[in-house]
């Protein structure tokens, strides 16, 4: 049963990905050739000489055609099935950082998609689906350790999908982060290469530009604000599901070890992101941080909450050959 989920699930995840690259390949191919200057521009931002697609009548904010919608909802049940079968097989559980990178992209495909029919997230979805399908994938190469005794505790299990939620948040956030920054870096070389400065880094409008595949890849995303936007808003999500995460882990220690603080690398990895993306919070609520330094901080911090387990986990189970 788990082989023909691997192999469904790498298929449907194949299916979106090669029909959002044709997809934006062609329409970007023909905007190019046949659409006037001054339409949409990097990130949906004016005065750029590309013309991205606009979303179809009656559609989602995508455009996508409902047979999109279906094979997202197949592709995101047979990961959901795929890993529920590999996790707990039989009366155990079975986990490791391969795992959890499938279980978090699993999760980060979810938000992605219904994100989709409120905003055009093209540029996004290139680069989610086909790191989602690696993921799905990678258990067969590491296939983690049995887990005795407390995997069966009503508050395991709450922890366990809890902090399995905030870890797909965080993830799709990181994705934002780091288109941005591309976007961001773009937008100021040009402006730098013309010798033109334009408020909030949009580009002069007829002004000649240079789009290779980077260039027409970043088009496809939205205006800078709505990513922004967007970023905050699964941060802050996260940030409240890593809380409840760390609260719950707490009274789980308490309740298996006899004492609430473990001190081991989990405990302080996951504290130490906590504290920097309340930090990145309070900054965007009180000081109005935003740009470079603000994406970057959200890129630190996931890679903390990352070496709380996964990548501990991967020391362990890869480098160490330890289980």
């Amino acid at each position: 049963m788990a082989i023909v989920l691997y192999a469904l699930t790498a298929l449907l995840y194949c299916a979106l990905a090669y029909h959002g690259w044709a997809t934006r390949h062609a329409g970007l191919a023909a905007s190019t050739a046949g659409g006037p200057a001054g339409g949409p521009g990097i990130g949906g931002q004016p005065g750029s000489m590309v013309l991205v697609p606009g979303p179809t009548p009656g559609g989602s904010a995508e455009g996508q055609p409902a047979w999109w919608h279906v094979l997202m909802v197949a592709v995101l049940a047979s990961h959901g099935m795929l890993l529920h079968e590999t996790i707990f097989p039989a009366d155990r559980m079975v986990f490791g950082f391969a795992f959890a990178l499938s279980a978090m992209l699993w999760l980060g495909v979810g938000i992605y998609w219904i994100e989709s029919f409120f905003f055009s997230l093209a540029g996004l979805g290139l680069v989610v689906i086909p790191v989602a399908m690696l993921a799905s994938l990678m258990p067969l190469a590491f296939p983690g350790a049995q887990i005795l005794g407390y995997a069966a505790r009503p508050l395991f299990k709450l922890h366990f999908i809890i902090a399995n939620v905030a870890y797909g948040l965080f993830t799709l956030a990181a994705f934002h982060a780091f288109l941005m920054l591309l976007v961001e870096r773009r937008l100021h070389g040009f402006n730098r290469g013309h010798g033109v400065h334009v408020p909030g880094g949009a580009m002069a409008a007829g002004a000649p530009q240079q789009v290779g595949w980077l260039g027409r890849w970043l088009d496809l995303l939205p205006p800078l604000l709505t990513l922004e936007k967007l970023l905050f808003r699964l941060i802050a999500a996260g940030f409240v599901l890593l809380t409840l995460t760390i609260a719950s882990g707490l009274l789980f220690s308490e309740e298996l070890f006899g004492r609430v603080f473990r001190f081991d690398h989990k405990t302080v990895f996951a504290v130490v992101s906590w504290v920097m993306f309340a930090g990145i919070l309070a900054g965007r609520r009180f000081y109005g941080w935003r740009g470079r330094v603000a994406l970057r901080w959200v890129i630190a911090s996931f890679c903390i909450l990352l070496l709380a387990y996964v990548g501990s986990r991967f020391v362990i189970e890869v480098i160490l050959h330890r289980l």
